[in-house]
């Protein structure tokens, strides 16, 4: 795991929680060493603050994306709902607001690696119109053109597609997606209009990923 946050003491706060709880952990400062640290030793998961000197944390988060659908989850003291959602639609994966529960983010931390390790429910591809998911290879095509998605928007459509046409609610979405009985449905929300812009041909009028006001989402 690569922690990247410039305060000293919550750095090796972060650090020596993880490791009790089994983590082998990398802690640098600021964001250029930790992609530095990235391109030379990939790892499963990235705690990464906002407030960085240097380059920020979304830019940080923007440049892990581009070549990795590593787990990203932000630890910020910035809870203001721009902030949550600017770093969610730049790539981050969830959000952590500081001061940190330990048992909370460790919580967090082990859904996300059950989600990233978890075996395809469906092996078989699944159609709506011109957009096919098949679980079981991962991938997606719009209009015969493959599709890049990151782990958290794979998961997300396919259990769109596997509710067969049903509505699930955002608290359900959070459960299944984000194996989370708590947290933050904007989280939802944004994965949605992420998700959108990749597997919608006018993500502004949505044909595949559809809205029922009042419901949630399903796939259509």
């Amino acid at each position: 795991m690569l922690v990247v946050e410039d305060d000293d003491r919550i750095r090796l706060s972060l650090t020596l929680a993880l490791e009790d709880e089994g983590y082998d952990v990398t802690a640098v400062g600021t964001a250029e060493q930790g992609l530095a640290a990235f391109r030379a030793a990939p790892v499963e998961t990235v705690l990464v603050d906002l407030m960085l000197p240097g380059m920020d944390g979304f830019d940080c988060i923007r440049e892990l994306r581009k070549g990795s659908d590593v787990a990203i989850v932000v630890v910020s003291a910035r809870d203001d709902t721009h902030d949550i959602v600017a770093a969610l639609e730049a790539g981050a994966d969830d959000y952590v607001v500081k001061p940190v529960a330990v048992k909370e983010l460790t919580a967090r931390l082990r859904a996300l690696r059950r989600r990233a390790h978890a075996a395809p429910a469906q092996p078989r591809a699944m159609v709506f119109g011109d957009l096919e998911v098949a679980p079981d290879v991962g991938e997606v095509r719009l209009a015969g053109r493959d599709v890049a998605l990151t782990r958290t928007e794979f998961r997300l459509l396919v259990e769109l597609a596997q509710a067969s046409g049903r509505v699930l609610s955002r608290a359900q979405l959070l459960k299944s997606v984000w194996d989370y009985d708590f947290g933050d449905e904007r989280v939802v929300d944004v994965h949605v209009g992420r998700l959108r812009r990749k597997v919608e041909h006018d993500p502004a009028d949505p044909q595949h990923v559809v809205t029922v006001r009042g419901f949630g989402y399903k796939l259509r």
